[in-house]
């Protein structure tokens, strides 16, 4: 039986992680690290400051006081003698699409798990009711997982629309869509008068074309798309070679 490591960003008693973890228990032997809060948006920062407390929880989870991507790098380098066939982050409760993997802690962790040589799947739930149907999903995905080849360094971004299982209406492979200019921060008074911001909510969408996977959750398709983590713009590389050449 495949051995698969779960993380995720919303947290180790997250709702989406138990659901996953109790969809894909019959198909793995499974080990779950994730962190001891919320880091939602920690992107794919690594604690580099201080040691790292690695914690067994009566369920069988394993918490961890840092980030989702410190959670996978314990998870599969040395703190048990198998390293895992295949890393699952998620559910996140809430999409990530388009911009949001930049941000993203799910992305993260799945991606955590592909630079150290994993096969990885960053699963998202577009909302916060049917955490059921992307568990279902990501189960289905399991089955097929050992014929899945990647380009080295790439990893599945998947966002499931929040409906039930009879609702959803297939599965599309997508490109990230794009949003607009973010918003201004919300300004807010402390008990103290000191003012603080809040990072405001996300923008409206300035590229949903439908190949994209904003308009595949629209309209009611899991949205699959493959990342890739070199962010070379290469088609601009002699754009600026010539830049530079005209004033060397």
């Amino acid at each position: 039986m495949r051995r698969l490591l779960l993380s995720n960003d919303d947290g180790v008693h997250a709702p989406g992680l138990r659901a996953l973890y109790e969809a894909l228990t019959p198909h793995a032997n499974l080990r779950v690290v994730a962190p001891d809060r919320d880091r939602s948006g920690a992107s794919n920062s690594l604690t580099l400051s201080r040691p790292l407390a690695l914690t067994a929880l009566d369920n069988g989870f394993y918490s961890v006081d840092g980030t989702p991507a410190d959670c996978v790098y314990l998870g599969v380098n040395g703190m048990w003698d198998e390293r895992p066939d295949l890393v699952i982050s998620g559910i996140n409760h809430g999409s990530n699409l388009g911009d949001d993997v930049l941000y993203s802690g799910t992305v993260a962790a799945a991606m955590e798990g592909r630079n150290l040589g994993m096969t990885a799947i960053a699963m998202s739930l577009c909302g916060a009711h049917h955490f059921a149907t992307a568990a279902q999903f990501a189960a289905s995905l399991i089955g097929a997982a050992d014929q899945l080849s990647l380009p080295p360094r790439t990893l599945l971004n998947v966002n499931v629309p929040d409906l039930p299982w009879e609702k959803i209406k297939g599965v599309k492979v997508t490109r990230l869509g794009y949003r607009g200019p973010a918003e201004k921060p919300v300004p807010v008074q402390d008990p103290r008068g000191r003012t603080r911001y809040w990072i405001a909510p996300v923008a409206a969408n300035a590229d949903d074309g439908e190949d994209t996977d904003f308009a595949a959750i629209e309209a009611g398709y899991v949205s699959i798309t493959p990342l890739q983590t070199d962010l070379t713009r290469h088609s601009a590389r002699r754009d600026v070679q010539d830049w530079l050449d005209a004033f060397a």
